[in-house]
């Protein structure tokens, strides 16, 4: 499985580091200096049970990038989830599906309206 983790946050980044350390593909997209912290340094695991780091990891700032995803775990704050939903546009035209890690409801619900617009 070809994973993207777009918003390598708390949520993003557990979820990633965790698919990363039992052996799947994941690209972590992330920006600014957190793209070049996750380049230089991987991704660093911080959790009660212990510390781990994810290196090397493959990172970009550009989900348009990445080829063959099967699935995005979308770790956003929940006002970005209309601006993911656009830069996620081509990884959901070439087959991948989205997991939101948000709280509540209306992601899903927001996702579904946008690409149900947006994808002719």
């Amino acid at each position: 499985m070809r994973a993207v983790v777009y918003g390598t946050g708390g949520a993003g980044g557990y979820f990633g580091a965790q698919l990363a350390l039992s052996g799947e593909q994941v690209v972590f997209v992330a920006r600014g200096e957190h793209l070049k912290a996750l380049r230089a340094n991987g991704l660093r695991l911080e959790t009660p049970k212990g510390n781990t780091v994810v290196c090397p990891v493959e990172a970009t700032d550009d989900p348009a990038t990445v080829t063959g995803a099967d699935v995005v775990l979308m770790g956003v704050k929940a006002w970005q989830v209309r601006d993911a939903a656009q830069a996620l546009r081509p990884l959901v035209a070439s087959g991948a599906f989205v997991v939101p890690l948000q709280n509540g409801v209306e992601a899903v619900s927001e996702l579904s309206t946008y690409w149900a617009r947006n994808m002719c």
